[in-house]
Formats: structure tokens, C-alpha cells, sequence
């Protein structure tokens, strides 16, 4: 990269920090399944090494590396400021198989070593094409024999109407001094166009769908993803080709959801199979104009890896997976183990009908073991007892529910068990590293961020902030409400019960020791306790 670029890259990602947080999509664990699901073996991530390209502060590294002790993870990011925060919290954490480095990714080359996985999310769009290339060419050259590399990046047909808020946002926003101005100045020149385009343009169409992205997102996303230096999307298939170039073959998408034709529904499943007679690549090009698609997430693989890829989901290695899921009826009943249709919300947002006995019961066995994971033997087991009928009768409508939920995108997937806990024991435990972290304070008002079990990032309150640091395996419940009383005292926090502050002691321990109850269960519903 031209030094002159690299230093206005480099200013611009100091004085504009990218959001540091876990990314679930490129979490190691994940590509590891999804590589199993279409045919290949990657390392375990227990012992594997990492690579992330434009890591920021370590957000969706440091986690990974928190869970998994044995494994070795590097990260390179050319802010200076972003890397010395990451270092700072790796120092926190104290963590020893982290490593974050100030590090221009063009000059990465064969001497850094062989990764399991290398992780670069979003990066390439938002960079020169020398870099572009250099992506890839790491991707390759450093990339273990049966490793995965994932790339997320702005496509077309979508960018192609979001490229014009983009140039209407720099036109007025580029020129000014600050980042605050520029932002200011640029949405300013939307709420204009928005006020004035004609009713029936292409414009008004265009704001229409980009203005509720402006008006929600935060600014830091804005002033990277409409204002930074560099945007550069590319369509699917000349992404594929640039990475086959360098000896890379396309695996699968992060979200494989969205690569199943039949969720398209009939009018789309059988013409798009005819037309694009087998090529996976062409299909999911198609996809995309079908959709307006703006972003992808890709995993790459070493082309010689290629012919053992496989689309088409194999039994055998279902069975071998782990699965996780939420389902809740529509009306808030509990279901019924009959053949009575009963809708229910899923992960995602996704809405799915139950209409058979064992569909329910693979649903309500999910839900209540979540977020620990379920193995297929396990359901059939569980449905097996629910619905009264012998393992052999339920197995064949159980796998087929579990292959039919994973091609919606209802369910999380893993190779391995994930180390949450089903119950919240009488000395409860949370990483160290996250008990280090949770002290870092990442959002604003009284809420706080931390990563889970399944490298998602999750909201604290502050009761259960205050109630994380403590949770090592030696603090009883009463111990903690203790803790929480102590709290109050100190007026470090505040019991507020019918809208009035709770100051008598005896009110005060009965409350602590609710509240430790109810802290604890939703601790474990987003995955922070482990064994």
C-alpha cells in the first residue's frame, strides 16, 4: 500500500475506532461445523492457530482465545490505538495465548507461519486493491493444509443503489475537518435529498431503503461503511474468481441459510437448479440479484480441498453435530404434544409451524436445554421418552426436522459440546477471562457488553456486572447477595422496588437474594456460566 494511504487509513481508524466486539458468524467453532457440514475436516479450535486481519481491539479475538487456552491466536490491525486498547485488555484478561500486533496485512508473508484459521472481517472492501490482493494471497500461502479463511465483504447488486447515499454523503461530508462534522455534515445532505427527491425516482427508492441504516446505526459503522477512504464492492462470482486465482476454493457462505435454493420458495427452487445446472458458485450469484444482496461472509478454503466439498447435506455427519435452538409458541402457550399446528418464533426472527408430536417435542427439549447444545442421539433419547414411542420410531422425523431447521437457519451448530452449564449450580463459574473483562465498560447508561460461550456478544446489566467478577466457583448464592447488600451500602447500587429506593436492611437482603436468583438464570440463559 502507497505510504501515503497507509498513513490516511491509519489516521483515519485512530481518530474513528471500528467497533471491537465478537462476530458469532466468524467464530472458530462455527467455521469448524460448517466445514464438517459440506464434507471436510478442520483442526479443532481448541489447539488451533489464528490469524485475524484487521483485528481492532481484539473484540472477536481476545474471547476465542479466552476459551480456548491451548489454542494461539494473532492478530494485526494498522491503528496503533485500536492495537494498544486490545493489549491492554489482553493484559486484563491475563491471557498469555493472545497476541495483538500494529501491522500493515500487505507485508504479512510466508515467515508469520500456517494458520488453522484466518479471520478477516471487515477489511477487504474497505481497503485498495494491493491489499485486496494481499487478502487473498494470505489466505493462501499461510493457510494450514485443512484450514479455513473467512472473508466478509460489500457485494453488488445492493451496493450498487447504497453507492449513491455514499457519494450524496461524501459530496457534502467529505471536506470537513472532523469525523463529528463530516458525519453531521453528510446526514444533513440525506435528510435533504429525502425531502426533495420526486416521489416515483430512483432516488427516493433508494433513500427509502437506506435511510432507516443512517437514522438506527451508530456512528462509528457510518463513518466507516459510507465515509472511510476506501469502499470497494465487487460482485459474488468475480470475488470467487480472485480467490481461486491465488489457489482458493469457495466452501461456503457463514450464514449457509442463505446458499439452500428451497427457502426461496418453488418459483424460484426449480428454474434457478435447471438454469444453473450444479455450479453452487452460479447459484448463489443468482441468489443475490434475487435478493439485492449487500454483504457477504465467505469461507475459503486450499483448492486442493476442492473435490471433497459436498452441498448436499450428509446424514452421516448430522448425526455428528451438535445443535442449540430457541422455539417459543406464537401465543405464549406451552406446547402441546399433539397434532394440533402450533406457530412458534425461532432464532433470527425466523417463524416456523409445528405440527407433529415429535416436532414438538425437538422443540421443547431445545429450547429448555438452551444455550447448551443437544446431540441428534440425545433428541431422539428425549422424544423417544416425550411422545412414548420406542428411538427407532422418532429418529428418521427427528433427523429430518433437525436437517429441514438447519437449512431455515433456526438452529446454532457446533462439532463439539459448547461448555455451558443446563442449571445454575450453588457456586456458580464464569470464565476468568470474562470475569477480568466484564470491568471493561463497552456501552453506555447501565448496560455492559461481554462475549458468551457461543462468541456472541451479550448485554449485562449492571446487577449482573456487579455479580460477574465474583463468579469463580467459590461464592455461594448467599454469598453473592451478600456481595450485593454490601453494594447498596456502599450506594455502589440501588434497589428500586414500586418506583421508591429500598433502604431497610432486612428489605434489602430479602431483594439481594432475589435478585442473585434471577441474575444467575439470565447469566445462564446467555451462555456465561460454564462447568
Amino acid at each position: 500500500m502507497p505510504d501515503s494511504l497507509t498513513s490516511t487509513l491509519t489516521r483515519y481508524y485512530d481518530a474513528v475506532p471500528y467497533d471491537s466486539h465478537p462476530f458469532p458468524q466468524s467464530a472458530m467453532e462455527h467455521l469448524e461445523a460448517l466445514a464438517y457440514l459440506f464434507g471436510l475436516d478442520a483442526p479443532a479450535p481448541s489447539r488451533a492457530r489464528v490469524l485475524e486481519l484487521g483485528c481492532a481491539a481484539g473484540g472477536n479475538l481476545i474471547p476465542f482465545a479466552a476459551r480456548h487456552p491451548d489454542a494461539r491466536a494473532i492478530g494485526v490491525d494498522l491503528s496503533t490505538v485500536q492495537v494498544a486498547q486490545g493489549v491492554a485488555a489482553i493484559e486484563r484478561a491475563g491471557l498469555s495465548n493472545v497476541e495483538l500486533k500494529a501491522f500493515d496485512i500487505s507485508q504479512i508473508d510466508a515467515s508469520f507461519g500456517q494458520f488453522d484459521y484466518i479471520v478477516c472481517h471487515g477489511v477487504y472492501s474497505w481497503v485498495p486493491q494491493p491489499v485486496q490482493e494481499a487478502i487473498l494471497r494470505i489466505c493462501a500461502q499461510n493457510l494450514a493444509p485443512n484450514g479455513v479463511a473467512y472473508v466478509s465483504y460489500n457485494v453488488y447488486p445492493g451496493w450498487k443503489a447504497r453507492e449513491i447515499v455514499r457519494d450524496a454523503m461524501i459530496l457534502r461530508g467529505g471536506p470537513r475537518d472532523t469525523p463529528d462534522e463530516k458525519l453531521s455534515y453528510a446526514r444533513g445532505m440525506l435528510e435533504f435529498l429525502e425531502q426533495s427527491a420526486r416521489p416515483d425516482s430512483v432516488l427516493k427508492k433508494t433513500l427509502d431503503e437506506a435511510m432507516p441504516i443512517v437514522r438506527s446505526a451508530n456512528s462509528s459503522y457510518l463513518l466507516h461503511e459510507f465515509l472511510e477512504p476506501c469502499n470497494a464492492p465487487c460482485y459474488f462470482k468475480e470475488f470467487v474468481a480472485r480467490a481461486q486465482a491465488e489457489g482458493l476454493a469457495y466452501l461456503c457462505d457463514a450464514e449457509p441459510s442463505t446458499m439452500f435454493v428451497q427457502n426461496y420458495g418453488d418459483k424460484v427452487h426449480g428454474p434457478l437448479l435447471r438454469e444453473c445446472g450444479g455450479s453452487q458458485i452460479l447459484m448463489e450469484q443468482y441468489l443475490d440479484f434475487l435478493v439485492n444482496r449487500t454483504f457477504r461472509q465467505t469461507l475459503l478454503v486450499g483448492q486442493q480441498n476442492a473435490d471433497r466439498i459436498r452441498y448436499r447435506l450428509d446424514p452421516a455427519r448430522l448425526r455428528e453435530l451438535e445443535f442449540a435452538g430457541l422455539f417459543a409458541s406464537a401465543d405464549g402457550t406451552a406446547f402441546t404434544l399433539d397434532a394440533r399446528e402450533q406457530p412458534c418464533n425461532a432464532i433470527r426472527g425466523l417463524k416456523v409451524t409445528l405440527r407433529l408430536p415429535v416436532h414438538k417435542a425437538v422443540a421443547q427439549l431445545l429450547d429448555a436445554g438452551y444455550p447448551t447444545s443437544i446431540s441428534p442421539q440425545a433428541l431422539v433419547d428425549g422424544v423417544s421418552r416425550l411422545v412414548d414411542q420406542p428411538p427407532a420410531a422418532v429418529e428418521p422425523a427427528v433427523m429430518a426436522m433437525l436437517e429441514e431447521l438447519l437449512i431455515l437457519g433456526a438452529l446454532r451448530v457446533r462439532r463439539t459440546t459448547v461448555p455451558v452449564v443446563a442449571s445454575v449450580s450453588e457456586s456458580p463459574v464464569a470464565l476468568p477471562a470474562i470475569r477480568a473483562l466484564s470491568v471493561l465498560r463497552t456501552g453506555a447508561g447501565d448496560t455492559f457488553g461481554s462475549c458468551n460461550q457461543w462468541h456472541e456478544p451479550v448485554v449485562l446489566s449492571l446487577l449482573e456486572r456487579s455479580l460477574l467478577p465474583l463468579l469463580d466457583g467459590k461464592h455461594s448464592h448467599e454469598a453473592l447477595a451478600q456481595h450485593l447488600e454490601a453494594e447498596v451500602r456502599s450506594d455502589r447500587l440501588r434497589f428500586v422496588k414500586d418506583d421508591k429506593p429500598l433502604t431497610e436492611p432486612s428489605a434489602v437482603k430479602e431483594f439481594a437474594r432475589q435478585q442473585v436468583a434471577l441474575a444467575l438464570a439470565s447469566l445462564r440463559r446467555k451462555a456465561l456460566l460454564t462447568a
